[in-house]
């Protein structure tokens, strides 16, 4: 078995051991599996089968590591990504009425248009020609949006006629006596839990923080607990699915534009980022990129056959890196391990999304790390950034942020005579959309 895993992984030429490569595997499991569980909880309330939507997450996650890990040999996992769930959701699903069986058609079509993109080299050319500050924008403003989203799921921000949104209560008035709002102050107490936890390098702060509210909400009566190992839910709701009917009018032309875009940047940079902290680019570039790119946009294509949203690289793959993983053994262990989660499904079902929202919250903050690599002195950079931040949240819409950021930048550049600054693929982008706007609505 030993001289098997040498001969596909290269152990030694890449000086690790299977010893080393298993442990970061798990490392990355512990950081990233809160996924099999929040991921769920998100798709399902858009009428979607939570048990088939748990076995779809697991599996497309395990096929992808298994891709990623066998044939281009990179210590990254996969699964579907935060932020992509959240648009799928929230803004295609529940904003623009679109039943889910399309939008999951949407997704399987981008994870098409992925796998030509990224076998022509296009998807090199595409990230290379958008502005940094646009491409750190979308990222930040996909964080606000989860942010608000995990508060509005936690009831730490409400609907007001006089305001728009206000703070939730921290109490409850029953029969003339103030009671503790108890799903209010456990998303409290599992945010806390996920900062001093990582603050102290404890691997697997989301899902233990996820736990450990769950854990307390149950002995309290505020969800149902049925017992932590089952048999396998039925993948039948949710398999073969997707409805193309309705796919190819303007308006569901822009979602697939926006899953391919939002994977573009967020696959792209978690490749690069995780790949060169692990010390394997070469003259600055990534060997087997072409390898890579296969197993991202395959996995979209079987997530979506299965039943989820777009797969994607995860940046928790950094935890395993620095555990030590430097091939694709670290990735595959994480395969294992999504599969053998499929047992646990009653687990899953029993977490309230008071309990997932501190999650979505906390992965806000590290997206809005992006803002530093905006240029905020140049107005011209700045203001497009901000724009397309602010839109993201404030219309509760990635998709019109994204807009609004193409549009801006072009117009900006143009009206104070910098337009010869604007690549070509922004001008393509900022007319189409504006296009859109104009002949076919918001």
């Amino acid at each position: 078995m030993t001289a098997l895993l040498e001969r596909v992984f290269k152990l030694q030429q890449n000086g690790t051991t299977v010893r080393t490569e298993i442990l970061a595997g798990v490392t990355t499991f512990l950081t990233m599996c809160y996924i099999i569980i929040v991921n769920p909880g998100i798709l399902s309330i858009t009428g979607m089968d939570f048990g088939a939507v748990f076995v779809a997450t697991c599996i497309s996650a395990a096929i992808g590591c298994f891709i990623m890990g066998a044939f281009a040999n990179y210590p990254i996992a996969l699964a579907p990504g935060m932020g992509l769930n959240a648009y799928f959701t929230f803004a295609v699903v529940q904003g623009m009425g679109v039943p889910w069986q399309v939008a999951l058609a949407a997704v399987f079509m981008s994870g098409i248009l992925f796998l030509i993109f990224s076998f022509f080299k296009i998807r090199e050319l595409l990230v290379n020609a958008l502005p940094m500050s646009l491409k750190m924008a979308i990222a930040a403003g996909i964080g606000l949006f989860l942010a608000l989203i995990a508060l509005k799921s936690a009831g730490l921000v409400i609907d007001s006629e006089a305001t728009l949104v206000r703070m939730g209560e921290l109490y409850v008035m029953e029969e003339g006596i103030k009671k503790p709002n108890w799903p209010v102050l456990l998303a409290l107490l599992g945010f806390f839990l996920i900062v001093v936890l990582d603050y102290f390098r404890i691997r697997g702060a989301i899902i233990i923080s996820i736990l450990i509210v769950t854990a307390i909400a149950a002995a309290m009566g505020l969800t149902e607990f049925n017992g932590v190992v089952s048999a396998i839910p039925s993948v039948a709701p949710t398999f073969m699915q997707m409805d193309f009917s309705q796919l190819f009018n303007g308006s569901m032309i822009a979602v697939i534009f926006v899953f391919f875009l939002v994977d573009l940047f967020d696959s792209t940079g978690t490749l690069v980022g995780v790949s060169h902290r692990a010390g394997l680019l070469v003259d600055g570039k990534l060997p087997r990129l072409k390898r890579a790119l296969f197993a991202d946009s395959t996995a979209i294509v079987a997530g979506a056959t299965l039943g989820t949203s777009s797969i994607t690289p995860y940046v928790e793959s950094a935890s395993g890196v620095a555990a030590g993983g430097r091939t694709g053994l670290t990735a595959v262990t994480v395969g294992v391990l999504m599969l053998a989660c499929l047992w646990f499904s009653p687990l899953a079902q029993a977490v309230p999304a008071f309990a997932t929202a501190p999650a979505l919250l906390y992965i806000g903050i590290h997206m809005l790390k992006s803002t530093l690599e905006i240029d905020w002195e140049d107005m011209t950079e700045a203001a497009p950034a901000f724009l397309t931040i602010a839109f993201m949240p404030f219309t509760y819409s990635i998709a019109d942020g994204i807009a609004m950021g193409f549009i801006s930048y072009a117009l900006i550049k143009l009206l104070c005579g910098r337009a010869q600054e604007v690549p070509v693929m922004v001008w393509i982008v900022a007319v189409a959309w504006g296009s859109k706007f104009w002949f076919l609505g918001v």
